[in-house]
């Protein structure tokens, strides 16, 4: 087994642990919601503070259900997830790309001799 493998596999535990444990352990079993967003534990800690407190300005788009509002989270995070993936499969293409036409002049390999090592 590669070092890579076994590194790979040491993170897939690592996030699978992060991910039960929590669950496993039961934290957060003591309030009424327990894993609500931090956005929410702010605005509770700031109430408690300060029980007259106005906000500065209201959401230009208040979804009409917590449904909507994850799914519209949740298409934003796949976005972002998308984004982040083509710059850097772009940039690992670029990067082979590279290495390819710097391999062909230096060997001076025809193209098709080149590209049947890869």
């Amino acid at each position: 087994m590669s070092r890579n493998t076994k590194i790979n596999g040491l993170l897939l535990l690592l996030v699978a642990a992060l991910a039960v444990l929590p669950l496993a352990l039961g934290l957060g079993d003591h309030k009424e919601e327990p894993f609500a967003g931090a956005d929410a534990e702010a605005e509770t800690a700031i109430t408690e503070i300060e029980p007259d407190y106005e906000p500065w300005f209201s959401p230009l788009y208040e979804p009409p259900s917590g449904e909507i509002e994850s799914a519209l989270f949740a298409l934003q995070a796949a976005l972002g997830a998308g984004v982040l993936a083509y710059y850097f499969g772009l940039r690992r293409g670029r990067r082979q790309g590279e290495e390819r036409a710097a391999a062909r002049t230096e060997g001076g390999a025809p193209a098709a001799d080149a590209d049947k090592d890869a």
